[in-house]
């Protein structure tokens, strides 16, 4: 076995250079971990390759020698999509060597980024050529546009901009056999056949790596205008959003809705400031953007007044600069962390139509509340798209440990509501290691059999990303 091993290694080091294949476990510890700590693997190496032409070089290899390969990026997943088993036999595939921002067409709205460029880089590149890449996760700074790509990532502007997956225009990918796809393109209208690069939006690493895309892009907004506001429940949240969206139209481009749980742990650990002077049940930030340099703010401003005088809402502020805009975002982004503080918390990342998100809240509330007396509900998320965070944290006092042990029959508990209502289970951290046999259990049949005939099709040794999603 060792000498198996050690010629693996070395013909990988032949493939990306000797300093680019890391066998040392203590070497790249923090790869074989998610963030969660839900899951922790081992891996033969961790490879890093310098070139589209590397990574199908590497991959062609592992398909003969029948090792699986785990593609990662930034490593800020949820769902234990980019960690390895714990058989060691598995390399990690490491994009961030592939750093090059290719292209950027102002004319076309299109840029082209390797999948290693960071999406805070990658909106850096789109700023600079006085364009948006609207695209806006918490994890921006660090998560990558190949696993942007992968997971089909979604985040703070759906309700405006769409998904990963409405905003990539083509992908370039390497098969488990060290094939290239090039199907990146710029062009909005291609009617030639099956749609290519979307079997690689979202497959999380099961089909192929994604080395590279091509990204839309939008003007850049010349004014935005945010509000911070209070009010009783979430059917008054859907009254205010629908409301702004007759006043603002196409320009809301965030509507978060924020329990009081979430509102108070972010406030109460010291992670943000209180935007409004007293305490409500529920919060909606709202941020409107506009490519008019002008009137912004004074139309977000009457969209309030008018929810003032139907009461629907009962306070209200508007950003009256970027510091106190900053301040606003700061407290939706804090919550993960305060919810950290807080003790245990077990996560749902779901969806349901935009109109039962209320129903979705209360009747997973009670179902919650029922199951685990004391369990302390923090609801929160992208009610513009109907994806809400219902996390769930532990009771005051409780042990950790042993509310986290529950986390399979909580889960039960939150989906058989979510099911009930039509929804989905996953509706932007993708399905991994976690929600596997969720998958199985709840999807069509069909749609299970389409997928599992297109992973045979393509990875018939099983090597890509082996036990994740199917």
């Amino acid at each position: 076995m060792n000498s198996g091993r050690d010629a693996a290694l070395q013909t990988l080091e032949g493939i990306v250079g000797e300093r680019h294949v890391l066998s040392d476990p203590t070497l790249f510890a923090g790869a074989l971990i998610e963030p969660r700590g839900l899951y922790q693997g081992k891996a033969l190496a961790l490879v890093r390759p310098g070139s589209t032409a590397e990574v199908a070089a590497v991959a062609a290899f592992c398909s003969e020698a029948r090792i699986g390969i785990v593609p990662q990026g930034g490593n800020t997943g949820l769902v234990g999509g980019q960690t390895p088993d714990e058989s060691g036999d598995e390399i990690i595939l490491s994009t961030q060597r592939l750093r090059q921002v290719r292209e950027v067409d102002p004319h076309a709205d299109v840029m082209i980024c390797e999948a290693g460029v960071t999406l805070a880089e990658a909106q850096a590149a789109a700023l600079a050529a006085d364009r948006l890449f609207p695209l806006s996760l918490a994890a921006e700074g660090t998560c990558t546009i190949g696993g942007n790509v992968s997971t089909n990532a979604g985040g703070l502007t759906v309700i405006a901009y769409g998904g990963a997956r409405d905003l990539v225009t083509g992908v370039e990918a390497v098969l488990p056999d060290g094939r290239i796809v090039n199907a990146l393109s710029k062009l909005r209208k291609d009617n030639t056949g099956y749609d290519v690069k979307g079997l690689f939006v979202g497959s999380e690493g099961t089909l192929g790596i994604v080395t590279a895309a091509s990204l839309r892009l939008f003007p850049n907004p010349r004014e935005r205008a945010t509000a911070f506001v209070g009010l009783e429940s979430p059917e008054q949240a859907l009254q205010l959003l629908a409301l702004a969206r007759t006043r603002l139209g196409g320009g809301i481009t965030s509507f978060e809705l924020i329990g009081r749980m979430a509102y108070d742990f972010a406030v109460k650990h010291g992670l943000a400031r209180a935007p409004l002077a007293g305490p409500h049940a529920w919060y909606v930030l709202m941020e409107a953007s506009s490519q008019i340099p002008e009137g912004l703010d004074a139309a977000l401003a009457g969209a309030l007044e008018a929810a003032f005088e139907r009461g629907v809402v009962e306070d209200a502020a508007i950003a009256a600069s970027l510091d106190q805009r900053h301040e606003f975002w700061k407290l939706r982004e804090s919550i993960p962390e305060a919810q950290i503080r807080e003790g245990g918390s077990i996560k749902h990342d779901v969806s349901v139509a935009v109109g039962d998100v209320p129903k979705l809240i209360a009747e997973a509330t009670r179902a919650v509340e029922a199951f685990e007396p004391g369990a302390r509900v923090v609801a929160f998320g992208h009610l513009g798209d109907g994806n809400i965070h219902f996390n769930v944290s532990q009771p005051v006092g409780a042990d950790k440990a042993a509310f986290l042990e529950r986390w399979d029959a909580m889960n039960e508990v939150v989906h058989e509501v979510v099911g009930r209502l039509g929804g989905s289970f996953s509706a932007e951290h993708g399905v991994g290691r976690l929600k596997r046999e969720l998958m199985a259990r709840t999807k069509d049949p069909a749609t299970l059999a389409v997928m599992r005939a297109i992973k045979a099709a393509l990875d018939p040794n099983g090597i890509m990303n082996p036990g994740k999603v199917l």
